[in-house]
């Protein structure tokens, strides 16, 4: 049989991320998949050892701004090891509201967008129609919808008043109720299914030897989320993790899902125990030394490498995120698969090409 290589993206056709690849095709079969990686070029990396450490805060935040929270987070905390930092229990409270707010928020981007392809509008409007409620609330809390530059060097920049506490809880009760509506449309509806279950299978050992992270390796029966080891105020809140067997497009649609109600249960609990006082310290002198900061993302593990010299400015900043951990996946998942089940199947990794190419 004659093989075809045909290009795919960078413009995808249901989601504004650049990533190229090429497929060889045998007939609508897919027989390999090559990525391109370096569509987008930005420097991040090279201009945080320009900026001093503080203003870095808001750099790593705009290198994708759907989960700019945890990016921020993940370089505060490192930063704040380095520079032997305690923050208020309070600081590490909001944090995780902030944090599974935006979670909350990153996942129904995605259920909308994967609801799109395959062209389930409705149930994509509904779902983008809870995140405008998500997305209000951090508006109301933080100033912003979307980048809401929170966390600083030292705990967070702002509070959360007792109103607005009780304004959160209102608001992720009725997201949850929705869900619920919804979770039937997403796990059981007969052309969902045909969409989805057996598409693009990862087995366990797959996910674990090519190093997946976040909801593609819990989908394949990978126990793994940073949110176990407790950092911020994860450990005095009882995470459960949501994990899925099945390995396939089905699997990773159901985790997802199922983790905004543990984002709903987590934020309710962080509310309930949120203590009193201070939410930042004063920060004096500059970092020295070098870390490994790690946290969950909604798409997976971010790690951050932070070196410094004792200056204002950092000698190196190195970020690995998980959509590069999650990528050689792809080239497991799409041999086999059918040209129409491109666009499903390479949604499922909740790609962010612009954390990808800093």
């Amino acid at each position: 049989m004659i093989k075809t290589t045909i290009p795919f993206g960078p413009q995808h056709p249901v989601l504004p991320e650049p990533l190229h690849l090429k497929l060889v095709m045998e007939d609508e079969k897919i027989v390999e998949a090559i990525p391109a990686i370096g569509y987008v070029h930005r420097g991040l990396e090279k201009l945080a050892e320009v900026k001093d450490f503080h203003q870095n805060v808001f750099l790593v935040e705009r290198i994708c701004g759907i989960c700019s929270v945890q990016h921020a987070m993940a370089y505060v905390q490192g930063i704040e090891t380095m520079m032997n930092i305690e923050i208020p229990d309070r600081a590490k409270y909001l944090r995780v509201i902030w944090a599974e707010l935006h979670r909350i928020h990153s996942h129904l981007l995605w259920l909308g967008l994967f609801a799109d392809a395959f062209g389930f509008e409705a149930l994509f409007m509904q779902c983008w129609r809870d995140r405008e409620k998500v997305m209000d609330i951090m508006e109301a809390t933080s100033g912003a919808r979307v980048v809401v530059s929170v966390n600083v060097v030292g705990g967070t920049k702002r509070d959360i008043s007792s109103e607005h506490l009780a304004e959160i809880i209102r608001v992720v009760d009725q997201v949850k109720e929705d869900m619920k509506n919804m979770e039937n449309a997403f796990l059981n509806d007969y052309t969902v299914k045909h969409r989805t279950v057996g598409v693009g299978h990862l087995t366990k050992e797959q996910a674990y030897s090519l190093g997946a992270v976040g909801p593609m390796a819990r989908a394949s029966g990978v126990a793994q989320d940073l949110r176990t080891l407790g950092y911020a105020a994860y450990n005095d809140l009882c995470f459960d993790m949501v994990v899925e067997t099945a390995g396939d497009c089905w699997a990773r649609t159901a985790v997802r899902l199922k983790e905004v109600y543990e984002c709903v249960r987590l934020i309710k609990a962080a509310i309930d125990k949120l203590p009193k006082g201070d939410f930042a310290v004063p920060v004096k002198g500059n970092p020295t030394g070098e870390v490994i900061s790690r946290v969950e993302q909604p798409r997976g593990e971010v790690l951050y490498y932070i070196k410094g010299n004792g200056t204002k400015n950092l000698d190196r900043l190195r970020v690995r995120t998980p959509t590069f951990a999650n990528i050689p996946t792809l080239l497991v998942m799409l041999p086999g698969s059918q040209l129409a089940d491109v666009p499903v199947l390479l949604l499922t990794i909740d790609p962010c090409i612009s954390c990808t190419e800093r």
